[in-house]
């Protein structure tokens, strides 16, 4: 700052010196609001708002989990729904099993019309197994559980922290599984046998159970009687009520994923709204800044070159 006297020496001109520090304080915050203008950031750098910066990095790492998070719910959902599609047709297949297994334990029908009828319905126990082998998503044999028995165990990410996971747990439904259960080996499902699972007696109508490398087979033997027919109508019930659990809980997996959904959007948009208070630009403000910054600095360029002017003030001294 020019102080008395300070008009009157030559070799430095301190008023032009001031000027210029003046100018070159506007040209650099009239730079800084053409940046955050035309990036739309009111923060661009760390040195423009150190706390700033560092609390818009943690947000924005925040708000990228999340959203990643929301598109696993979503491909979560898409997995229940595959296993949950599977499910409808192997209990349509079952409904089926149960009117053929009825309509066979009515004694108005043969041995042959009998044979006729198991062969169905082990045609449809081979298509619920077929359901279940193509039941597949990415690497994950959705129904066959572990080894085609068992269960199969999914964790699902859902959300940017660790410990925000929702597991859920897909049952093996092949026809050793529905039929057999725990029984190791065969299951007697005729008339001398309890419903699902094996004693002794006659095997007219049996289950084989699920191994490493098998899913079970139902096998009707052309002596099968509609005694054996009524018992099998039991087990395929006990098939039937043990579908309704699975789908059950999977719909209890779907609905837990869709409430964490609607709170990953919610989380993201919050999120998204702290980040943009404290990163964008207000333009309005920030037009007006500008308008501001370029009057001063005209007003310092005038000022600078009325400075520079002073020292021939001078020259009147030696005239």
């Amino acid at each position: 700052m020019a102080a008395f006297g300070d008009l009157n020496r030559v070799n430095t001109n301190v008023q032009s010196l001031d000027s210029q520090l003046s100018l070159n304080r506007v040209n650099r915050d009239l730079a800084d609001s053409r940046m955050r203008m035309s990036t739309g950031l009111k923060i661009n750098k760390a040195e423009d708002n150190a706390a700033g910066y560092s609390i818009a990095t943690k947000l924005k790492s925040r708000v990228a989990g999340l959203e990643q998070s929301l598109q696993n719910v979503g491909d979560a959902k898409s997995v229940l729904d595959i296993a949950e599609s599977s499910f409808d047709t192997i209990v349509d297949g079952l409904i089926e099993m149960k009117g053929l297994a009825t309509q066979a334990a009515n004694d108005t029908l043969g041995d042959t019309e009998r044979g006729y009828i198991g062969d169905q319905i082990k045609a449809l126990g081979d298509d619920i197994n077929e359901i279940a082998n193509q039941t597949v998503y990415m690497d994950y044999d959705l129904l066959n559980g572990a080894d085609n028995s068992g269960s199969v165990t999914l964790t699902f990410q859902v959300g940017e922290r660790a410990e925000d996971t929702i597991t859920a747990t897909v049952d093996a439904v092949n026809v050793g599984e529905l039929f057999a259960g725990s029984t190791s080996g065969t299951a007697n499902l005729g008339a001398t046998s309890t419903a699902g699972g094996a004693t002794s007696g006659g095997a007219a109508i049996t289950a084989t159970s699920a191994t490493a490398g098998t899913q079970g087979t139902l096998s009707f033997s052309s002596t099968a009687t509609s005694a054996d027919y009524r018992s099998f109508i039991a087990a395929v019930d006990t098939a039937i009520d043990t579908m309704s659990d699975h789908v059950n809980d999977v719909g209890i997996a779907q609905s837990s994923l869709s409430v964490r959904e609607e709170t990953l959007s919610e989380a993201i948009s919050s999120n998204e709204s702290a980040k943009s208070r404290i990163m964008d630009t207000d333009f309005a403000k920030e037009q007006s800044k500008s308008v501001k910054l370029q009057i001063l600095q005209q007003t310092a360029t005038s000022s600078l070159a009325q400075a520079n002017m002073g020292p021939q003030s001078v020259l009147g001294f030696l005239g």
